[in-house]
């Protein structure tokens, strides 16, 4: 999967994994298990996939990109 050139590269992936790493957990220190995973969990459905702007939406966050696409529609 890392040969040069190769069309199955994993970069989006490594992306993601960079993003999460330095803005979820980089020095935080869980005292449990349990404490962990639920971080996880709030940062992911919490903030990644609602507040946090995305290069590919425009710089818009995905709340505000469907609220723009479906304010859009009802106008059409």
């Amino acid at each position: 999967m890392s040969k040069k050139g190769d069309c199955y590269d994993n970069a989006a992936m490594e992306s993601c994994n960079h993003s999460f790493k330095v803005e979820a957990i980089h020095a935080e220190r869980f005292p449990t298990r349990n404490d962990a995973k639920q971080h996880v969990f709030d940062y992911i459905e919490a903030y990644y996939n609602r507040k946090r702007l995305h290069s590919k939406l425009g710089y818009l966050s995905p709340e505000a990109f469907e609220l723009k696409n479906v304010a859009w529609q009802c106008v059409c």
